[in-house]
């Protein structure tokens, strides 16, 4: 059942994005009267699920979800049409009309794409809001237990302060400022320290453990009881589900560390603890195993039950309309900028970021197994301004390679030659199949091994 809901949600999103970007071509095309052959979604390699022609047009689904398509009348593109090609121009063809027009027809979809990106975005803080943990709140430090975290030096009690000079503004973006990061200061003991990232930074935490695979560092959360199984050694004491440790043998415990740390220097010991019990503190004899355990399940809080406990103070921003503007404009570009720097991050091979390159399967994962609408208008946020940027790329086939070949036209006014733009629209899939394979293939190999 998971399966088939981040299915459904990625289908959706990926559906939702193909057919805007499209259309983002397909509306200024018929605004300069340029025909507009075929309007698809995925790809009909010799057949499609559904096609009908209205009027000049034919629109229909494909059944290869790659992508999807507009076929322009004249214009050099996957469908590599050359017998269209071969005859003198008409009118109502792309390639008749004026640069400045097809300029804007090729980066129709881009535009598209980034502006449902900050549309989205805007509307989620509109309808939404922001709830998040502010990393300045953290006043008694991280909890460490990832083994990259250790190796970077960091121990349980430090605080994180800045990224590349800049202060992190919530704990949740640790990770990801740390992937495109440099260089990190954190405080310990009253004392900052500065230290630089590994370039492999990026490479480690893809070949860390499969336990490792959460953030690297997360915050101290407490001792809550979540189940006591039937073979505990402290079945029969007074603790119950939802009873919140605080002391440990008389001495305040505040998070779950300090208190696993304490049973184990009380292995096999019968201690006291201290519990929190619907505003009541009681005290519950109990014996630690050899091992250094008490026997129960620790309760699994969301962040937001961690505030209401009083450990943290959570930020919770209400925006109206007017205020969501800028705020959503700035999560869109704070998304555009952090993608670019993973990019270049991807082409440059020391830092081993190309490992965690990923095609369909690692897309369809990042949706949540339950469906939620606010996931998945964030995601396809996300995944709009990203394919955006991508189609933006100066790669032949791509909207970047078309736009290159015309700002050229424009500047020297010199028109590249059909065949030319035949060869480097070739040229173009091969790289995007090259790239596509690489990615699904990492999919793959990472399922596997």
């Amino acid at each position: 059942m998971e399966i088939l809901i981040k299915a459904s949600q990625f289908i959706l999103s990926l559906s939702l994005l193909i057919v805007l970007h499209e259309m983002g071509h397909f509306i200024p095309a018929k605004l300069f009267k340029t025909k507009v052959e075929k309007f698809y979604l995925f790809f009909d390699y010799k057949f499609s699920i559904f096609k009908k022609k209205i009027g000049e047009t034919v629109y229909g689904i494909g059944w290869i979800p790659l992508g999807g398509y507009v076929k322009i009348a004249g214009m050099i593109d996957e469908s590599m049409d050359k017998e269209q090609m071969a005859l003198p121009p008409k009118p109502w063809e792309f390639r008749s009309k004026p640069a400045w027009q097809r300029l804007i027809i090729m980066l129709g979809g881009v535009f598209v794409n980034f502006v449902l990106g900050i549309f989205i975005y805007i509307m989620l803080m509109w309808s939404y809001g922001e709830e998040y943990l502010p990393n300045e709140n953290l006043t008694d430090g991280i909890w460490v237990q990832d083994s990259l975290a250790m190796d970077l030096g960091l121990k349980t009690g430090d605080k994180i302060l800045t990224v590349d000079g800049e202060r992190i503004r919530k704990f949740s973006q640790i990770t990801l400022e740390f992937i495109n990061g440099e260089k990190f200061s954190y405080e310990r003991n009253g004392e900052v320290f500065e230290k630089k990232l590994p370039v492999d930074f990026i490479s480690k935490l893809i070949d860390r453990k499969k336990n490792d695979d959460g953030p690297i560092v997360s915050v101290r959360y407490p001792f809550m009881i979540g189940n006591i199984p039937k073979e505990s050694h402290n079945i029969d004491s007074q603790l119950k589900v939802k009873d919140l440790i605080v002391e440990v043998n008389g001495a305040k415990a505040v998070y779950y560390d300090e208190i696993e740390d304490r049973f184990l220097e009380n292995k096999g010991n019968n201690i006291t603890i201290s519990v929190k019990r619907d505003n009541e503190i009681i005290n519950i004899p109990v014996k630690i195993s050899d091992e250094g355990k008490l026997g129960v399940n620790p309760a699994n809080l969301k962040l937001s039950e961690i505030g209401k406990l009083g450990y943290y103070d959570l930020a919770n921003y209400q925006y109206t309309f007017s205020e969501a503007i800028p705020a959503g404009w700035n999560k869109s570009w704070k998304t555009l900028t952090d993608y670019v720097k993973q990019l270049k991050k991807i082409f440059n091979p020391s830092t081993g970021a190309y490992k965690g390159l990923g095609g369909f399967y690692s897309i369809g994962k990042i949706f949540p197994s339950t469906w939620s609408w606010e996931a998945f208008w964030n995601i396809t946020a996300f995944l709009s301004i990203m394919l955006g940027f991508m189609n933006l790329l100066p790669i032949p086939a791509l909207d970047g390679g078309h736009v290159v070949f015309t700002l050229w036209e424009m500047i020297t006014g010199k028109k590249p030659g059909d065949k030319f733009l035949e060869y480097a629209q070739v040229v173009g899939f091969i790289l995007l199949i090259t790239l596509l394979l690489f990615a699904n293939g990492n999919d793959l190999y990472r399922a596997f091994f």
